[in-house]
């Protein structure tokens, strides 16, 4: 283990006794839902300009092969990752989950840092802290299994929003002993992290970017991060598919929905609110065609680790149900996904808000099925019942916020066209317009503390 160098925080396990934590208890503030093992590909030329007609990905992935040549078969080797993340709620007092959900053998950190990101993979002096599980730096994660880390004390946060450290990033570091093996992943971040060169080791401690090479737009193994904080704060699941995940946001810039929505929370709730995003572009409700695509496993078969594993949830917002149609599912299957859902969501407490579907009107692409108005009234037979069954606690009118009602299409300002990327609009994907008009539309008033 390298020499502790003057910057650094040792680990700080919190010391109050117990009228300190009498009224508080773990709360997610950050969460992504790891949807397979990483599988190396080769990059997807931008599309060229020109009408839009194909169905495009919203951020090129930097071309990992560089960074992980042996990924379908090793996975990392003896590298450090740096995962930049944004919490929604920040305090003193965090702890951090690690997944090797789809793991084949066991993955092994021999340390593990947090920092306040200053840019890039560079970390602000004097924040570097280590994280233990167990009081011990190292950790091994067997195969398909999940660990959190102790809780550490944040000596440069505080538990209030003067800190200067609401609405900035965290950096955190862990750096792979051996071979990790297949990677699990979160493939739509819409953010950049960093990887160092195989072989280099340990760079946890490390507060520049030099050794950190290659970047990435995906998140691995870190899969959440929990805050202590009041037991009456409000902790909502932002739940679904691609449009909640991010699809054609603003590549670090955090402009999803559920981003907006986040704002406006704090605004009028201060800390007492916290909203995380455990969606997967692609996702089904039900029966996904490849249940180890980057799509994931379907919602209803995903729910109990990715939502019900979150610490402190008490509401969902899901928006789902576009792609099953594109796969060809019947509205029946759909609704019957649903209300499984929905009653397993109320069996633990847990209020379900549903975001009725956004218009896909004119997409075209590979697998998506009649994507004509047989497709759009399917979608409307869904919304009908989502705006009328009453299975729901409420309804976040997302299609009523974007449609054209003169054509049937999203309208027209919130179709993403930018010559700067070359892709063309997918007539499904809002653009940034789109994406704050859907979270303008939802009514904040429920998720009062």
């Amino acid at each position: 283990m390298n020499v502790i160098k003057p910057f650094l925080f040792a680990l700080a396990v919190f010391a109050g006794g117990p009228a300190a934590l009498a009224e508080q208890h773990w709360v997610a503030t950050w969460a992504t839902a790891p949807a397979t093992s990483f599988v190396y590909v080769p990059p997807v030329a931008p599309a060229p300009p020109g009408p839009p007609t194909t169905f495009a990905p919203a951020n090129i992935q930097p071309d990992l092969a560089f960074p992980f040549p042996t990924a379908n078969t090793l996975g990392a080797t003896e590298q450090t990752f740096r995962s930049i993340v944004k919490p929604d709620l920040w305090g003193k007092r965090m702890r951090f989950r690690f997944s090797n959900v789809f793991g084949s053998q066991s993955v092994t950190f021999d340390e593990v840092t947090v920092a306040l990101q200053e840019y890039s993979a560079n970390v602000v002096p004097g924040t570097l802290t280590r994280v233990t599980f167990n009081g011990e730096a190292s950790v091994t994660i067997p195969a398909g299994q999940e660990v959190f880390s102790d809780g550490i004390e944040l000596r440069w946060a505080r538990d209030d929003d003067s800190a200067g450290v609401q609405g900035r990033n965290l950096a955190v570091s862990y750096s792979v002993q051996g071979n990790s093996g297949p990677m699990s992943f979160h493939s739509g971040a819409n953010t950049t992290s960093y990887i160092t060169a195989p072989g280099s080791g340990n760079h946890t401690e490390d507060l520049d970017v030099f050794a950190f090479e290659f970047t990435t737009t995906s998140w691995f193994f870190l899969d959440a991060v929990d805050v202590m904080a009041p037991e009456d704060t409000v902790v909502i699941c932002a739940f679904g598919d691609s449009i909640t995940d991010g699809t054609h946001t603003t590549l670090n810039i955090n402009d999803r929905w559920m981003n907006t929505l986040s704002r406006r929370l704090h605004n009028a709730y201060g800390r007492k609110v916290s909203i995380v995003n455990e969606a997967i572009g692609g996702n089904r409700v039900v029966n996904p065609v490849n249940p180890n695509a980057t799509s994931g496993p379907a919602a209803v078969d995903r729910l109990d680790r990715d939502v019900l594993g979150l610490s402190g949830l008490t509401h969902v917002i899901w928006l789902e149900g576009i792609n099953d149609l594109g796969a060809g599912h019947t509205t029946d299957a759909i609704i019957a996904g649903y209300q499984n859902i929905v009653s397993r969501l109320h069996a633990r407490g847990i209020k379900v808000f549903a975001g009725t579907m956004t218009s896909a009107l004119g997409i075209s692409g590979v697998d998506r099925g009649d994507n004509g108005p047989g497709h759009d009234a399917s979608r409307k037979v869904l919304n009908n019942f989502i705006r009328t069954s009453g299975l729901f606690d409420g309804v976040e009118d997302f299609d009523a916020a974007t449609l054209d009602p003169n054509t049937g299409n999203m309208r027209a300002e919130f179709l993403p066209n930018s010559q700067f990327t070359q892709l063309p609009w997918d007539y499904l994907h809002p653009n940034h317009a789109g994406y704050n008009a859907m979270g303008m539309a939802v009514d904040i008033a429920p998720f009062a503390p």
